[in-house]
């Protein structure tokens, strides 16, 4: 028998000697689910990230979790209503607005996606300048306001709301990020500058150093102008007072909730099993280690600012936490 034949016969014979040891699926691919975060280094990749990296998740055999970046909350959306994702990360409005055909630009409805759970919140903050006269939001008129950068989430927001109260070609706008705002508000070249972000913000810090700062209370302008009634998924939040230097009061405020949401065509049983290790107590610390923007979630806060449709995975698994 030439060697050419030989070797060929030697690897089936291996093959089919293994087929009979190995059990059935010992051969069989693990089914990959991909889970869109966000821009390397932001918070929503750091959630893709410490779900994928997570002990119990990564022993799990039947299937595997791959983070995987994308441009944020937009993207993933599309994402995983085309099935190029399996989860994400997506802000509570931009879930509501894509499944309604409201985005901007974007007509098309994206009724694929559902919700998982809540992740952590982010508010409004609306810094001034303490004694400067202004104590709502309709004192901003006529006055210069940092807006967020243009293209950003907190530039969008900050136009919904001021829009909505009419306000939003009465001020004078400057597009620019928290930190430069900063600068610029404690220059005096701005009156009072938005952010929509946790806190306590670096940028807020950096302020409440060169002045004296006030927050504003802009869940009263919300609930006086109907805000919450046209969009539903802002959930109103509280600012803890002490959280700024010379800030002592608690300040009412609103939020968006970034939530993990799933393809529609993703198992019940992968929905409930993923969302039974990560809202343990050991998965909840786990999270809460991997940024401290974490501990918002919870059981208790598992189904906030959620007003979308649930996967039934997910239904199922909240039910019975008793919070649905």
């Amino acid at each position: 028998m030439s060697k050419t034949f030989f070797l060929p016969v030697i690897g089936v014979v291996s093959l089919v000697c293994l087929s009979l040891v190995l059990p059935p699926d010992a051969f069989a691919v693990k089914k990959r689910f991909v889970f869109g975060g966000g821009p390397a280094g932001g918070t929503f990749q750091v959630v893709a990230n410490a779900v994928q990296v997570y002990k119990p998740v990564k022993n799990i055999e039947e299937f595997t979790v791959r983070a995987q970046s994308s441009a944020g909350s937009i993207e993933n959306l599309r994402k995983v209503n085309a099935g190029k994702s399996d989860f994400a990360v997506v802000y509570s409005g931009h879930l509501y607005q894509g499944r309604r055909g409201m985005l901007k630009h974007d007509p098309r409805k994206y009724n694929s996606v559902l919700a998982v759970g809540y992740l952590y919140g982010a508010p409004a903050q609306l810094v001034v300048r303490r004694g400067s006269g202004i104590s709502g939001v309709e004192d901003l008129q006529g006055r210069k306001v940092g807006v967020g950068n243009a293209g950003s989430g907190a530039f969008a927001n900050c136009e919904l709301f001021f829009t909505h109260l009419g306000l939003w070609n009465k001020i004078g706008r400057n597009a620019m990020g928290y930190n430069d705002a900063a600068a610029a508000f404690g220059n005096k070249q701005l009156d009072a500058f938005w952010l929509f972000t946790a806190f306590p913000s670096g940028a807020v810090i950096m302020a409440a150093q060169t002045n004296a700062i006030d927050l504003l209370n802009l869940d009263a302008a919300a609930v006086s102008s109907g805000f919450y009634d046209k969009y539903p998924y802002f959930t109103k939040v509280i600012i803890p007072g002490g959280t700024y230097r010379g800030v002592d009061e608690d300040t009412p405020s609103f939020q968006d909730s970034a939530l993990w949401v799933a393809s529609a065509d993703v198992p019940d049983d992968v929905v409930y099993r993923l969302l039974s290790l990560i809202y343990s107590k050991e998965g909840l610390e786990h999270m809460a280690s991997q940024k401290k923007t974490f501990k918002e979630m919870s059981i208790e806060n598992g189904v906030k600012g959620i007003v979308t449709p649930m996967h039934p995975g997910a239904v199922k698994f909240w039910k019975e936490k008793g919070v649905l």
